[in-house]
């Protein structure tokens, strides 16, 4: 199984797919792409590390996202991404075009690869005002071609409004 939740800032998606991940009964590898740069998301970092179980591996990876997939994809196992949308701000941090292109197409080749279950967690942007900022519309443009592009490749595709499921693609997850 692989999928795709979405949801907006709030909308349940990181509860959503760890109880999917819960759920399945495998061991679970939580790779987390967030960064702490400012006390506010060092506490969001910390709650959601007390929100995880305690047996379930930590990995933080900000921006080889497809290498560690491959580094921690083993069968019997779920590796579960929250969020590819941070993962994507890390890399246009890095003004560097060559790597934003690299790390995105390494993910969506790598995929198909991976011998596990993979549930990736992002927000959906594209549902609010168009950003006046460069690096912002920037922002946007390059998760909404994410999104669509995984979208279209994976089989399972779930969007969470107000902690409700609401399944786009394939058979709905069990959450138990």
């Amino acid at each position: 199984m692989q999928a795709l939740i979405l949801g907006g800032a709030r909308s349940g998606k990181s509860a959503f797919a760890e109880r999917v991940a819960q759920h399945s009964g495998q061991p679970v590898v939580y790779i987390a792409t967030a960064q702490a740069h400012d006390h506010e998301m060092q506490q969001r970092i910390a709650h959601h590390r007390t929100a995880r179980p305690a047996h379930w591996l930590t990995v933080e990876e900000p921006l080889a996202l497809a290498t560690c997939l491959q580094q921690h994809a083993a069968p019997e196992r779920l590796l579960l991404v929250d969020c590819l949308t941070l993962w994507l701000t890390n890399l246009l941090c890095l003004d560097d075009e060559n790597r934003l292109q690299m790390e995105t197409q390494a993910l969506l080749t790598g995929l198909a690869q991976l011998p596990c279950d993979v549930l990736l967690v992002s927000n959906e942007v594209g549902l609010g005002v168009v950003p006046l900022g460069e690096l912002t519309r920037r922002y946007l443009d390059t998760a909404g071609r994410l999104h669509q592009q995984l979208a279209a490749q994976l089989p399972h595709v779930t969007f969470l409004v107000a902690g409700l499921p609401q399944t786009l693609k394939g058979t709905p997850l069990c959450i138990g």
